[in-house]
């Protein structure tokens, strides 16, 4: 514990500034970069491959920007959409929307067809900013909002660079009067379960995240080069990577996308000490071959989400990295907890007020008293997370989406009047306000009367030498209770799959009721931005051979392990002739 006390002034002081953050006070995403241009005109905020801005470079830059946005027309708390790679003009029109008072809607630049329909019509943008190479994918939806492309512009299309002023701005007037509580940024949800919602980040939840891990956590000073290679359409690297260096007054570089093979000549390349993280990150970078060079960086801490607690010291040993933040948060959520202390397999604790309740698997939903009341659970057990809704933790929710705000609510929690937010995630209450994350409702499910958590499931399978990635589902099988595992495979180049080696792995790794029952085998899992399996899909699919052209096996006989699903099989399943046991 002594190792602690040096860090408690630090901690106590950020704590302080972020219980004095109100909503209505002075403040936004752009007073910030304005501020911290004025007290550090010459230092490094944004480092590219191609690129190097000074703070009063860039905030110039993003002036110029939000004269062309007000001459355009665009007014305060309206949506500008923006679709682009990692880029400086990205962060830049981000800031210069900001600035205007205007909400930033980072559009996904994965996205393409209905889903991408279906994002531009939740933001409901007056503007749609985007770099030339997003003109085809952008083109079929110019009824839904006028858009601007950052090249020449095409037939038809908003000519922001005759609006530009080509000489230094002053601060927009504006930027001193925007409030904490407005909104900053629309940030489109993964869309694993089903269509995208736009989640509303607010300048209060921007500033909170840049104190909280920037200042408290990281400690980030002038010395410091934060990296990032996540999509900046994320808030992982939006709002925790952007505003710890703004509100340090360090320096961000960013990288275009995602590379495993060259992430480390990056962060030598930047001078990076930390970068943020991602689970998948951190498990593709350990799929590399090995090196001697592996440790030999200038990493002192890195801060991210979803590093399992199985790639833990193996990750942080490898690669001779200090200090693991891991952290938790949701983009709709109110409240999020860090591992400032540096502990590990946590996600930290949260200075906010949470609660963490009994959950019934069976019905997917938190068990209630004879009051009809929420019980607690104990330490060591395990629990859906609830956060408390104040005015200090306020809950912003998804816009032009009332349902799945509502039903992100409880009330009447533990008193009448009270309320909740419902973070849909079960977590082991680790004692010492600590917390760890355990697994999403709906995909922890039961079978043989016990709860099945996809996520150690997934930890043990992903481990067999054959395996580059798992994903694991509960799927519903004719005449039986509770759902049945099923995994699916994408295995290491030039590897074939073999049903003995790897039931024999996992039956010594697994209890019997979490092995799964089924198995499919897959060239590649369509990904998220930030590299998470979309798993509608592979549940929807389930174990059909109707549906499904991958090939299939089954674990009925323990004697015999996994065997090819056919259609006789699949038939004697369906009709109840053979069980799985």
């Amino acid at each position: 514990m002594w190792r602690f006390i040096p860090k408690l002034p630090r901690f106590m002081c950020a704590l302080w500034t972020l219980s004095r953050a109100k909503k209505h006070h002075r403040g936004s995403t752009g007073y910030y970069l304005q501020l911290a241009a004025q007290r550090y005109p010459q230092r490094i905020f944004l480092k590219t491959q191609t690129a190097t801005y000074t703070y009063t470079e860039f905030n110039q830059w993003v002036n110029r920007l939000a004269q062309a946005l007000m001459r355009y027309g665009i007014k305060r708390q309206e949506c500008v959409g923006l679709m682009f790679q990692n880029s400086a003009e990205q962060l830049a029109w981000a800031f210069a929307i900001n600035k205007i008072g205007a909400v930033a809607g980072m559009l996904n630049p994965k996205q393409h067809g209905d889903v991408l329909a279906h994002s531009i019509a939740v933001i409901k943008p007056k503007l749609i900013i985007a770099a030339d190479e997003f003109y085809e994918v952008l083109r079929p939806y110019a009824e839904l909002a006028p858009q601007a492309f950052t090249g020449q512009p095409k037939n038809g299309d908003v000519n922001l660079a005759e609006l530009t002023p080509t000489t230094p701005c002053d601060n927009p007037d504006i930027t001193a009067t925007i409030t904490l509580g407005e909104n900053c940024y629309y940030v489109l949800t993964s869309g694993t379960t089903g269509l995208p919602k736009a989640a509303a980040m607010t300048h209060l939840r921007w500033y909170k995240a840049g104190v909280g891990f920037g200042r408290m956590t990281l400690a980030l000073t002038e010395r410091d080069t934060l990296y990032s290679t996540l999509p900046l359409s994320h808030n992982t690297a939006l709002s925790i990577a952007l505003s710890a260096t703004v509100i340090t007054g360090s320096c961000l570089a960013i990288a275009e996308r995602f590379s495993a093979s060259l992430f480390w000549q990056e962060v030598q390349h930047f001078n990076a000490t930390c970068f943020v993280y991602v689970g998948e990150l951190c498990r593709y970078l350990l799929q590399q071959p090995t090196h001697p060079d592996d440790g030999r960086n200038t990493i002192r801490a890195v801060i991210g989400n979803g590093l399992r607690p199985e790639l833990w010291d193996e990750f942080q040993q490898r690669f001779n990295i200090p200090a693991v933040y891991e952290l938790y948060g949701a983009s709709e959520g109110n409240a999020g907890f860090v591992n400032a202390f540096n502990l590990k397999c946590t996600v930290g604790f949260s200075p906010m007020t949470y609660a963490i309740v009994r959950f019934d698997h069976d019905n997917e939903t938190p068990l209630r008293d004879a009051h009809g009341r929420l019980q607690k659970v104990k330490k060591g057990e395990v629990g859906l997370l609830l956060t408390q809704v104040s005015p200090k933790a306020p809950f912003d929710g998804y816009t032009n989406n009332p349902q799945a705000n509502q039903e992100k609510l409880f009330q009447n929690v533990f008193k009448k009047g009270d309320c909740w937010f419902n973070t849909g995630d079960l977590v082991l209450h680790q004692g010492f306000r600590h917390i760890a994350f355990i697994d999403r409702v709906g995909d922890t499910f039961r079978w043989k009367s016990e709860n099945v958590a996809t996520t150690e499931v997934e930890a043990y399978v992903s481990r067999f030498h054959d395996v580059l990635e798992a994903v694991v589902y509960g799927v519903k099988v004719p005449n039986a209770e509770g759902r049945a595992g099923m995994v699916s495979l994408v295995l290491n180049h030039g590897r074939e799959f073999n049903p003995q080696a790897f039931y024999q792995y996992i039956r010594d790794k697994l209890p019997d009721y979490a092995l799964p029952r089924f198995v499919r085998l897959r060239s590649a899992h369509e990904l998220t931005s930030t590299f998470k399996v979309m798993k509608a899909q592979l549940k929807q699919e389930s174990f059909s051979l109707s549906q499904i052209t991958d090939p299939l096996y089954v674990l009925i006989d323990e004697q015999q392990g996994y065997q090819p699903l056919t259609n006789s099989l699949y038939q004697a399943i369906k009709a109840g002739h053979v069980s799985l046991r």
